[in-house]
């Protein structure tokens, strides 16, 4: 009887101690950190910024060195862009960067209205026309201050002839209004008033033509 009494007691000590083991290890338990995903590369390569008027300038830079022309600077309008939008860019050809833009017309070749541009070279047309022009003379005629453009190219070779000129009109707002297109021309880049005047600085500040450059 004592025998078995102590049996008992034995193994009911041994219960103990290992439920209390169990206790400790539950009280003692570290938790167990989240893997995250991979980490972010310490490094990362930042986007290379080319602009959009890089191989132009250098075409428009080549031919002004070639021809006698401003090799500052040189006027781009890109007619693919909606009128609403800014599409007249006064380009720094040594610097490589855009200094002002603004909204410029297109012709509506005696089509009513066009929202599109389209190019012509015939005279009478009433369209706009593509390729290089040299910036002219400044003079005074039915929109005010003006300049003469001479077309350099097969393309815009008429440009004289047609009275095709760089001049402001009251029509063509200061700030885009996308998605609404601004007026037609009869063929003349027609720009606003206060635009013109930023431009007629420039204009007349250079020591050689100005190239303006429409496609």
């Amino acid at each position: 009887m004592k025998r078995s009494n102590y049996v008992v007691c034995v193994l009911g000590l041994a219960l103990v101690l290992v439920s209390c083991g169990i206790f400790i290890n539950k009280k003692t338990e570290r938790p167990v950190p989240e893997v995250k995903d991979t980490p972010a590369p310490i490094f990362a390569s930042a986007p290379v910024y080319t602009s959009p008027f890089l191989n132009m300038s250098m075409q428009a830079r080549s031919f002004a060195i070639q021809n006698g022309y401003s090799i500052s600077y040189c006027f781009f309008i890109d007619m693919s862009i909606h009128s609403g939008k800014k599409r007249f860019f006064v380009y720094d050809l040594d610097k490589n960067v855009v200094l002002i833009s603004g909204l410029v017309a297109h012709g509506s070749c005696k089509e009513g209205f066009l929202t599109d541009a389209k190019f012509s070279n015939v005279p009478g047309c009433g369209c706009s026309s593509s390729g290089k022009f040299k910036i002219g003379e400044k003079y005074r005629g039915q929109y005010g201050t003006s300049y003469k453009l001479y077309g350099l190219d097969i393309t815009n070779s008429n440009a004289y002839r047609r009275a095709v000129v760089l001049h402001g009109f009251s029509c063509i707002p200061d700030e885009e209004i996308y998605p609404k297109p601004v007026c037609n021309s009869f063929g003349c880049p027609m720009v606003s008033a206060s635009f013109f005047n930023k431009l007629a600085y420039i204009i007349d500040r250079s020591k050689k033509p100005i190239i303006l450059w429409i496609y």
